[in-house]
């Protein structure tokens, strides 16, 4: 096991996308089309509702933590990548990964201080909310962040 120094990571241009955790990079799995899908149709739609919204940004969770959700959306994202919270991360299950995997990451990010997160399922076309100081709630229509809300039936229309 070779730890990297932060400064390397930021600096990492090749591929697959890493997240990075106290020294060591974690191989994000490789998309698939409706993943990317999903993703492309999630930016639409958040821009759509008055937020900037990008898929695949690394977010600086402490000096030590990068993450990179799927999709990221806040009034204002910081560049070249947040280290103050987003409103939202929206986070894409390939078929590698597990529901509860996710759904950790997800506390990840609401420890930072991340309201809202997604975590959707394009196999099965349902998703997750996990909200700051609640528990998952499946959702089968309308995905919420606050004020704003998002069709599942049109976020899936992308796939067909």
């Amino acid at each position: 096991m070779t730890l990297v120094p932060v400064e390397e990571y930021l600096r990492y241009a090749e591929k697959p996308n890493c997240e990075y955790r106290d020294g060591l990079l974690t191989p994000k799995p490789i998309p698939t089309t409706f993943h990317g899908l999903l993703e492309f149709m999630l930016v639409v739609m958040l821009r759509r509702l008055g937020l900037q919204a990008a898929p695949e940004v690394a977010v600086r969770l402490s000096p030590t933590k990068y993450l990179v959700p799927d999709v990221i959306a806040a009034p204002i994202l910081e560049s070249p990548y947040p280290t103050e919270p987003v409103h939202l991360c929206c986070e894409i299950l390939s078929p590698e990964d597990r529901l509860g995997a996710m759904l950790s990451k997800c506390e990840e990010y609401h420890a930072w201080g991340v309201p809202y997160c997604w975590v959707i399922d394009p196999v099965k076309r349902t998703a997750w909310e996990y909200h700051l100081s609640g528990e998952p709630t499946r959702v089968t229509d309308t995905l919420r962040a606050g004020n704003l809300t998002v069709s599942l039936t049109e976020l899936f229309s992308a796939l067909g």
